[in-house]
């Protein structure tokens, strides 16, 4: 594996880790300022929000690593519209994944209530809007890195031969 895929791989690592960091975070701030809990319903079960929160960010994860995989190096970009959609991308995971996880425990009924309840809550847009932050800030990272030839070397470290 070339190097700066390598890299791009160990960057999108670090971002999904970021990415859970902040979802965590801000899930925990919203209930406290609202105080209701992030899956309010008691027939939802312990389950549905890890299993939803999992799928945004497996959702996250992979397409981080597919733009960093399958674009070169040189051809590395921001891109708003991409980092849009997977924002979107990881809003419709959380609370679909949620609902069906809702579903297993649940008559269909109250899992279409549930998933339509997670799309007009403020947990489904946070997490949304999370992934489009961190979709950003990755493409901007590996955007900075387009023509990087290693590491920053001191000034005993470079050749005088200018």
């Amino acid at each position: 594996m070339p190097r700066f895929r390598r890299y791009a791989a160990a960057v999108a690592a670090f971002a999904t880790a970021l990415f859970v960091a902040l979802v965590i975070a801000v899930f925990g701030v919203v209930s406290l300022l609202t105080g209701e809990q992030v899956i309010g319903d008691p027939h939802a079960g312990e389950l549905v929000g890890p299993v939803a929160v999992t799928a945004a960010t497996l959702l996250v994860l992979g397409c981080l690593l597919l733009r960093a995989l399958r674009i070169p190096e040189p051809r590395q970009r921001v891109a708003p519209l991409t980092a849009l959609a997977i924002g979107v991308g990881a809003y419709f995971a959380y609370a679909l994944v949620g609902a069906i996880a809702y579903l297993m425990g649940a008559d269909p009924v109250g899992a279409l209530t549930f998933f339509g309840g997670l799309l007009i809550g403020p947990y489904a847009p946070a997490v949304g809007a999370i992934a489009f932050v961190i979709a950003l800030l990755y493409m901007l990272v590996l955007a900075s890195r387009v023509a990087d030839h290693g590491r920053p070397l001191w000034p005993w470290e470079k050749d005088d031969d200018d």
